[in-house]
Order: structure tokens, then sequence, then C-alpha cells
């Protein structure tokens, strides 16, 4: 029913992912290449149609959507109250850092993690702590102990967590997530948890989400969520901050309208609307599709790219490639890869920890554009290791 085949052209537009020269095949930044789905295009139509475009504001039917979303795709369904319209996760991220925490402030991640994070916190004068996380045998891993201790830091006063994690693909686990709660819990730092990629999960495996845990584990706890990777409407800029307490939510309130980042644009509230409650078929149709082009990629790399590994993921469009057997440069291997074949794939150095030894490609494209880029990837390793 939905074209999963047939990519927008997009070359000469305004998009970001698509200013390349002629030639060039991008497959780094966290954009799909398909349609978005037809019900949104529909929304927005009618609501362009109106012809009138004055100030809006978000009531019962934009809630009820995210509640009833969430209900049915991940069976944990947030109170209308706990919900704040935001213009998007980073924006929101950005006014909770300076809202919530202090000049000086550790905010702590877990690299590699996904590089926004750091100028949420770094550009707001506050120091970026990780508990990096611990690779072993091709699988991330949360360090606990080195966790804890960072977390007990009295200088620590907030934590942010990439539910499933970007990039590695990974999805925490319910004891992975309560235990992280109740150490921020127990220390009095409050947990931030972008959730974006939560609704693209491939696999039997679903994502918890962190508004979902029980009290009093919830208390300190910050969900920001958004049809925008799931859909492709990043330009939508719309996202939800969903936060059970009343107290902290008060506070990320005024924070959001604070940094007039709570009001939305002609487009979000349908288009939001439309995604929620008409986009689960949608969902459902990518998700196999993104599972196909999943092993496609994977298949391809084990079996005609030596030196190549595919870090085994359950979660989001983005393939984290080992390429140590080959550098620890993966930015000057992402220009040289660049150069000699066009294909554009991000440096694991930008999301820091281990990342100089990996490489981020986004795999959401029809199959012959993967495979496209798959043996540009093949031609490009072959000729960095022949230099």
């Amino acid at each position: 029913m939905y074209d999963f085949e047939h990519a927008p052209q997009r070359l000469h537009t305004d998009s970001v992912k698509w200013d390349v020269k002629e030639g060039e095949l991008p497959m780094w930044i966290a954009d799909m290449d398909f349609a978005t789905a037809p019900e949104i295009v529909a929304a927005m139509q009618k609501k362009l149609e109106l012809g009138a475009f004055g100030y809006e504001e978000p009531h019962a039917a934009y809630f009820n959507a995210v509640a009833d979303w969430y209900a049915a795709e991940h069976n944990a369904r947030p109170q209308t109250d706990w919900m704040i319209f935001a213009t998007g996760v980073i924006p929101a991220l950005s006014a909770i850092v300076r809202r919530l925490s202090g000049i000086g402030d550790n905010v702590l991640v877990q690299a590699p993690v996904y590089n926004m994070f750091y100028h949420s916190i770094e550009n707001n004068g506050r120091h970026t702590l990780s508990s990096d996380l611990l690779y072993a045998d091709g699988e991330y891993h949360i360090d606990f102990t080195d966790l804890e201790a960072k977390l007990a830091d009295p200088l620590t006063t907030m934590m942010i967590l990439c539910n499933p994690h970007n990039p590695v693909g990974k999805i925490w686990t319910l004891g992975e997530l309560t235990a992280i709660a109740q150490l921020c819990h127990q220390y009095h730092v409050v947990l931030v948890s972008d959730e974006i990629h939560g609704d693209l999960v491939r696999g039997d495996r679903d994502y918890v989400p962190a508004f979902s845990l029980p009290e009093p584990l919830n208390r300190g706890v910050i969900s920001l969520v958004s049809p925008s990777k799931t859909f492709n409407v990043a330009a939508l800029h719309a996202a939800t901050v969903i936060v059970p307490e009343a107290n902290l939510r008060a506070s990320v309130n005024r924070g959001l309208n604070m940094d007039e980042v709570a009001e939305p644009n002609l487009l979000a509230l349908p288009g939001t609307i439309a995604a929620y409650t008409q986009g689960h078929e949608w969902l459902h149709a990518l998700r196999a599709q993104l599972q196909q082009n999943y092993r496609q990629a994977a298949d391809f790399i084990s079996q005609k790219v030596p030196g190549v590994k595919v870090v085994a993921s359950d979660a989001t469009y983005l393939m984290w490639l080992d390429v140590s057997a080959i550098t620890d440069d993966a930015d000057a291997l992402v220009a040289a890869l660049r150069k000699e074949t066009g294909l554009i794939l991000s440096s694991g150095a930008e999301y820091r920890g281990n990342g100089n030894s990996f490489l981020r490609m986004n795999f959401a494209c029809p199959s012959a554009m993967l495979a496209d880029g798959l043996q540009r990837l093949q031609a490009g390793i072959a000729a960095y290791q022949r230099a």
C-alpha cells in the first residue's frame, strides 16, 4: 500500500541532507529518504486550504492523540496533564538544561551518544560528564559502577538518556532503565530521556518509555517524544514533553515558555494529530522495510567489506559500523570515502566515547539507493586500505 521504493527528489531543494554535489550520496543525517505518510500530507493540505494562519495552541485533540499513540504502540499511556507542547526535542532539551541545572553543573551522558546533547550542555555553560558505554564482543553495555560514582558527584544535577540509544541502536531493557532511574532518584539527579527513536524498533522487542516507570522513580523523569524521526517530519518542529510530577512539570513549563519554544507553527498540530491517529499502518510497514534494509546492509558488509563490522542493533535506522580494524581516525576515513566515491557518512568521532573507530550510516532509503551506497562503501574502504 505504501511506497518505500521511490525517493522524493530533494536535490537542489532546501534539504540539509541533499545539499550535496551531483553524484554524491548522503547517508549521514537522521533523515529518511521515504515520502512522508500520505495521511499526514492530506492533513497539512487541508490546513493550508483554510487560508488563515494566526496564533495557535494545542488542545485536547493533540494531547489525546499523543496518549492514544503510546497506549497503542508501546502499551504505556501517559496522562494528558503530564504533557507540554514544544517546538522540538533539542530546543526543549536546551531549555530544560538552562532551567533545571546551573552554570558549571555536570550533565551526565553515555558516550558515544547523539552529538547535539553536547551542544545543549556546553553551549549553556554546563560541563559534560560521560559515563562511557562499555564495548566488548561487538556490544555496548552500561558500566553501572562508573555510572553511580558519577551520579553521586554533588555537581551532577542532570542525566540525559538516549532511549533507544543513538548511535548504537540499543534498546534499554526495563531492568536497565529501572536501575538508571533508581540511581538518579537516589542522588537527586533529574533524568531527561530523549525518546525520539522510540517508535523505530525492529524485531519483537519494544522500548520502555521513561514516563511509564512507577512512582517514586518517575518523579524526577522528563520524557521527550516527537513524530519527527518516526514519520520523517523534522521540519514540522513539534514535540511533546512528558513530566509526571507536577512541581517538576511546572519548572519545565516555565523554562520552555521563557525560551519561547512552546508555540506551534501552522502545521505542527494537524501534522502531529494525523501522524498519531492515522499513522499506525504506515509505521508498521516502515518497520518491516527498515528490518529488510538492515539485513540487506548487514549481509552485504559482512560478506563484501572486510575489516568493517556491523554493531548489532534493534532500534533506529542508523547502522553503527566498527572500523577499528582499519583506522582509529574516523574523520579521515569519512573524508576519504566522500572524495573517492561520493558516499557521505557520519564520523563516529562526533559522538565521542570510542567513536573515533566507528562510522554511522543511515539505511532508511529505497533498496536500490541502499545497494548503491553499499557498493560505494565497499569501493571506498578498499581504496582506503590500498592507500
